[in-house]
């Protein structure tokens, strides 16, 4: 986002209610700049401290809403260490002046790096063949897999993650297209812009690289999987509520889908996820792999995410 203000270090005190890498910290020190680090803090407690700060920093410990927003009077930015601002509430906090700070580049790469690594496990079989083993079966012709070289790669977003992905998936012989709604002539060495016809059209691979948004909440429901002319691999990797899962195991079964990847869910952690009616279809299924959303958690993009918002916070404030 872009940095539309300056303030002066000298009146800059900044709360800090998540985990981050010690990076930031020091960075900020170096700048006498002011923090309190409260890691541990809970919402509570938070909302009793955010008049006193005119800077916030969070990952994802609970939603800044136009409640806590309200609270903190002397708020002038927000910063997340981490990819996407879904946690917060862009629209309000950008009403009352609030500049938004997050650090998608700090794990574009990790995220790449996993969801690749997903798709080619699902089309290699590769989860379902180690537990067959585990388990004293050995199949061979069950367990023949897909190249990767050779198809169409469709992104659905062409910002930091996207771009990343398509760099990562040059080597692999393949031809990616991307699809951007707010974007047009980014056509680039690693992906052809083209209109969402063209996706469903050539699309063997699926993926999501695009915001949680009022818009995009649910987008993925059977009327958009339904256009899709080939059997597809889909991998979803930015907001697990962009993604209807009952279409998704719909389309599974009629084999418009041959095997997804989530590493987002509309709803995470337990118990709560497996109070979820489609999550025992959805976990049951050998041609679907789950991860713990941690495709942008690597040890390298921990380092990142910090040191990414750590520039942004000293752009922002007036040297």
């Amino acid at each position: 986002m872009d940095i539309s203000t300056n303030i002066k270090r000298e009146n800059m005190n900044i709360l800090i209610v998540d985990d981050i890498h010690h990076i930031l910290l020091e960075r900020l020190d170096k700048n006498n700049i002011s923090y309190n680090y409260q890691p541990d803090i809970k919402r509570e407690e938070a909302e009793q401290l955010i008049g006193e700060y005119e800077g916030l920093i969070i990952r994802s410990k609970f939603q800044v809403d136009q409640k806590f927003i309200d609270l903190g009077a002397k708020l002038q930015f927000i910063g997340r260490s981490g990819a996407g601002m879904d946690n917060i509430d862009e629209i309000y906090a950008t009403s009352k002046g609030i500049d938004l700070l997050s650090a998608n580049e700090g794990n574009r790469d990790a995220v790449g790096e996993h969801m690749i690594g997903m798709l080619l496990s699902l089309m290699n079989n590769l989860n379902r063949g180690d537990n067959e083993i585990r388990n004293g079966t050995w199949k061979r012709e069950e367990n023949r897999g897909y190249e990767l070289m050779g198809r169409t790669v469709a992104l659905i977003g062409y910002g930091n993650n996207g771009q990343a992905m398509a760099k990562k998936l040059s080597g692999f012989g393949v031809t990616v297209l991307a699809y951007d709604k707010y974007k047009t002539g980014f056509s680039d060495e690693y992906a052809t812009e083209v209109s969402m016809e063209e996706v469903v059209k050539w699309a063997d691979v699926l993926s999501f690289h695009i915001p949680l948004t009022r818009e995009t909440k649910g987008m993925v429901d059977e009327e958009y999987l339904f256009h899709f002319r080939k059997p597809i691999f889909f991998l979803m990797g930015a907001r697990g509520g962009i993604a209807h899962i009952p279409a998704v195991l719909k389309n599974l079964d009629n084999g418009k889908i041959i095997g997804a990847a989530f590493d987002v869910l509309p709803v995470e952690k337990f118990p709560a996820l497996s109070q979820e009616d489609w999550y025992a279809d959805l976990a049951s299924r050998d041609n679907v792999l789950l991860s713990p959303h941690v495709a942008g958690w690597t040890f390298e993009s921990y380092y990142k995410l910090s040191d990414v918002l750590a520039d942004k916070i000293l752009a922002l404030v007036q040297k």
